[in-house]
C-alpha cells in the first residue's frame, strides 16, 4: 500500500508540477436533489386566556388620592391667583362683561327774575334709544309705530338706526312725557297681539315680539314766558348746553355734575330687577336769580317794539337801571325771538351789550361832568357860541343852523349845542379828559360776563389830536354799548359814584340755600357836586325850550338829554347811517331809576328827544308806578338858557 502512495508522490515532487494533459471536459449530470418530504407543522400551544391580576388596596387608594390632590392643588392655585395675585383685574372684567353704565343727567338750574318769575327752566322729557342687536329683525314694525309721533326724525333715518352696528344709538331726542307714553301703550298693545298670534305654533314659527327700545331722562329746556329777556337769557342745543346768551355765559353753574349708575344686565343688554347696581348720583345746577323785573322787562320790549316799527329802524334797545345799584331791571331789544321755538344762530345776539355805535349827544352829560369837577364849568358858565367852529381845517356845526347865539352851560346841553361844546372842552387838558371817560367805563368791559360783549373802541393813548378831543366830546369818534351808556349816565345820577352794572342778583343751590353773587368794586369818578349841576343842566333838556320836551313826566322831575348820531356804513366805510338815543332819570332831585333808549338806523324821521324821548317817558312811568315812587314834590328850578 505504501507503494502507490510514494510513486504518487514523486510525481507531483515539491517545486516540480506534473504536466497535465488537456483532454475535453466532461460535464456531470446534473444531480437530482433528494425530495424532501414535508413535516406537518407543529400545532400552537394556545396560551391560557390572562387574568386581571388584582393590585394591593393600598397602593389604589395612594394612587388615587395622588391624583386628587394634584387636581384639588390646581384649583387652589387658580384661586389663590383670581383672590391674591390679581383680583382686580378679574373683577373688572367679570363687572364689564355682566353690567352696564347709565347716565343719570343732572337737573339744569332755572333762571328766574328777580321776584322768582321762571324765564328758562327744565321739564322732564326722555330720549328714544335702540339697542340695534335687538331691533334689527323687528326694526321696520318699530319704524312704523315710532315715525308718526316724532316728526323731527323719519321712516328711513329710524330704520337705519335700528339695523346698525353696535348697541347703542339714539332715535329721538327731547321727547315729550305724553308723547312717549303713546309709544309705549302702543307697543305694548302691538306685543300683545303678536302673542296671541303665536299662541300654538311652533318656536321656529313664532314671530318676534317688538324688543330693543328704551329710553333716557333727556330734559327740555322750556321758557315759560316766551319772548320775554329771550335775548339776554339765551338758549340751550339739543346736548344741554347753552349756545348763546347767559344760558352759555352760566353753562358751569347752571348745569350741574351728571352722576352714573351700573346695573347688571342679562345676555340682551336688560336690566336685571333686583340685580346689584352701584349709583352715583348727580349734582344738580345751581338756579341763577337775575336783576331783571319780568314785569318792567315785558313793557319795555313791547315798546321798543312799537317804535322800532314805528320810525322803520333797524333794531332799538332799552334798559333800565336802579340808580344806587346799577341792577340792571330791564334789557329789552327788538328784533327778538321765542326760545321755544327753532331759532337761527343770526338771531341768538344781544345788541344791549354786543352793538357798539357812536352814542352822539348822550356823551355831553359825561364831558360836562368832567368839566364840572375839574373846575372849568359851573352853573354860571356864559359861552358865546356861533354857527360853526374850525378844528384842524374842520369845520363843525349844530345840528340846527343858526348865528352867534349867547348861551349858558344849561343852554348849551338844553340845546345840545356841538360847537358850544367843544368852546368849553377846550378848556381841559386832553390826557385829564381821556382819564375822566375811562374813569366813566369807556374802552372797559362792563364785569357783566356776558358772552359777546364788546367792550367799545375808544381813541387809543391820550395823546390825541384837537379834532379827535372835539370829536369825542360830543359823542362823535367813540363806540360804546348801550350797557356802558346807561352805566356812565348812572354815575351822574348816583352823585358821582360809578357803580358797575349788575345783572345776575345772586344764585341758589338745591337746598334752597342764596349765595350772592358780588358786584364789583364802585368807585367816585366825579364830585357831588358836579353830578348836582350837571342834573340840574340835564332838567332844562325835558322843560319848555330844551329838545325833549316829549320826555317829561307829569308831576315828576326828570333830568335826561339827547342823541343823534352817524354812524360808519361797512358797506360802504362812509357816515350814512343814523343812531338817536334819550338818556334820562327820575326823579331828578332824588333819582331812582335810569332809563336809556336807542334807535337804530330810523328811516321815519331823525331825532333824539321826538323818537326816544316818548319811550323813555312811558318805560320810567310804569317804573315809577310799579315800585311806587312818590314825586318829591319839590319844583323844577328855572335855569336861564341863555344870557
Amino acid at each position: 500500500m505504501d507503494g502507490p502512495r510514494k510513486a504518487a508522490a514523486k510525481k507531483a515532487a515539491p517545486g516540480k508540477r506534473a504536466p497535465v494533459k488537456k483532454t475535453a471536459a466532461k460535464k456531470s449530470p446534473p444531480r437530482k436533489r433528494p425530495v424532501q418530504s414535508r413535516r406537518p407543522p407543529k400545532p400552537k400551544k394556545r396560551k391560557p386566556p390572562r387574568t386581571l391580576k388584582l393590585g394591593r388596596p393600598t397602593l389604589r387608594l395612594r394612587v388615587t388620592f395622588g391624583v386628587m390632590a394634584f387636581v384639588l392643588s390646581l384649583f387652589a392655585g387658580r384661586l389663590v391667583l383670581l383672590q391674591g395675585v390679581d383680583p382686580d383685574s378679574y373683577a373688572l372684567a367679570a363687572t364689564r362683561e355682566n353690567t352696564k353704565p347709565f347716565v343719570l343727567h343732572a337737573s339744569r338750574g332755572a333762571i328766574l327774575d328777580r321776584n322768582g318769575v321762571p324765564l328758562s327752566v327744565s321739564e322732564d322729557a326722555v330720549a328714544i334709544t335702540a339697542d340695534p342687536t335687538q331691533t334689527k329683525p323687528v326694526a321696520q314694525q318699530l319704524a312704523r309705530i315710532l315715525a308718526p309721533k316724532l316728526p323731527e326724525t323719519t321712516y328711513g333715518k329710524l330704520v337705519t338706526a335700528m339695523t346698525g352696528k353696535g348697541r347703542f344709538a339714539y332715535l329721538a331726542r327731547k321727547v315729550s312725557p305724553q308723547t312717549w307714553n303713546a309709544i309705549e301703550a302702543e307697543l305694548k298693545a302691538k306685543n300683545a297681539e303678536i302673542a296671541q298670534q303665536n299662541k300654538g305654533k311652533p318656536q321656529d314659527q313664532q314671530a318676534d315680539l317688538l324688543a330693543g327700545i328704551y329710553t333716557e331722562e333727556d330734559p327740555i329746556r322750556s321758557h315759560p314766558n316766551g319772548t320775554i329777556a329771550a335775548n339776554v337769557v339765551g338758549v340751550v342745543g339739543a346736548d344741554g348746553k347753552g349756545l348763546a346768551g347767559l344760558e352759555y355765559g352760566m353753562n358751569d353753574k347752571l348745569s350741574g355734575q351728571d352722576g352714573k349708575a351700573m346695573y347688571e344686565v342679562d345676555t340682551k343688554g336688560n336690566k336685571i330687577p333686583n340685580a346689584n347696581h352701584t349709583v352715583e348720583e348727580p349734582k344738580p345746577g345751581l338756579t341763577a336769580q337775575l336783576t331783571l323785573d319780568a314785569d318792567l322787562q315785558w313793557f319795555a320790549e313791547k315798546r321798543i317794539e312799537q317804535a322800532v316799527k314805528q320810525y322803520k329802524a333797524t333794531s332799538g334797545t332799552v334798559i333800565t337801571t336802579d340808580v344806587k345799584t346799577n341792577e340792571i331791571l330791564a334789557m329789552a331789544n327788538y328784533p327778538t325771538f321765542d326760545p321755544n321755538k327753532p331759532v337761527k344762530s343770526s338771531q341768538l345776539y344781544n345788541p344791549a351789550l354786543e352793538q357798539v355805535y357812536e352814542p352822539g349827544s348822550v356823551q355831553k352829560v359825561v364831558t360836562m361832568a368832567a368839566l364840572a369837577d375839574a373846575g372849568y364849568i359851573d352853573l354860571g358858565t356864559k359861552l358865546k357860541v356861533p354857527g360853526s367852529i374850525e378844528v384842524q381845517r374842520r369845520t363843525v356845526r349844530d345840528h340846527f343852523s343858526h348865528g352867534t347865539l349867547n348861551l349858558t352851560i344849561a343852554g348849551v346841553i338844553a340845546k345840545s349845542s356841538n360847537v358850544g361844546t367843544i368852546i368849553a372842552a377846550k378848556e381841559m387838558r386832553i390826557p385829564q379828559f381821556v382819564k375822566y371817560l375811562k374813569d366813566f367805563g369807556f374802552g372797559e368791559p362792563t364785569g357783566l360776563g356776558f358772552p359777546g360783549e364788546s367792550r367799545g373802541v375808544m381813541p387809543p393813548g391820550d395823546e390825541w389830536s384837537e379834532l379827535t378831543r372835539s370829536q369825542v366830546a360830543f359823542g362823535q369818534g367813540l363806540a360804546a354799548n348801550a350797557v356802558q351808556m346807561t352805566a356812565a349816565v348812572n354815575a351822574v345820577a348816583n352823585g358821582g359814584v360809578y357803580v358797575p352794572p349788575k345783572l345776575v342778583k345772586n344764585y341758589v343751590d338745591q337746598n334752597g340755600a342764596v349765595v350772592p353773587n358780588p358786584a364789583g368794586p364802585s368807585r367816585r369818578v366825579v364830585s357831588e357836586k358836579a353830578a348836582k349841576e350837571v342834573a340840574t343842566m340835564m332838567e332844562a333838556v325835558t322843560a319848555k325850550g330844551g329838545t325833549a320836551t316829549q320826555a317829561a313826566i307829569d308831576g315828576y322831575r326828570v333830568a335826561g338829554k339827547t342823541g343823534t348820531a352817524q354812524q360808519v356804513d361797512s358797506a360802504c366805510g362812509c357816515y350814512r347811517k343814523w343812531a338817536t338815543s334819550f338818556a334820562g332819570f327820575a326823579p331828578a332831585d332824588n333819582p331812582r331809576f335810569v332809563t336809556y333808549v336807542v334807535l337804530q338806523n330810523p328811516q321815519n324821521g331823525r331825532s333824539g328827544g321826538g323818537q326816544g324821548g316818548p319811550v323813555f317817558r312811558d318805560v320810567m312811568s310804569y317804573a315809577l308806578q310799579k315800585y311806587v315812587v312818590p314825586p318829591t314834590g319839590a319844583k323844577q328850578p328855572v335855569v336861564p338858557l341863555e344870557w
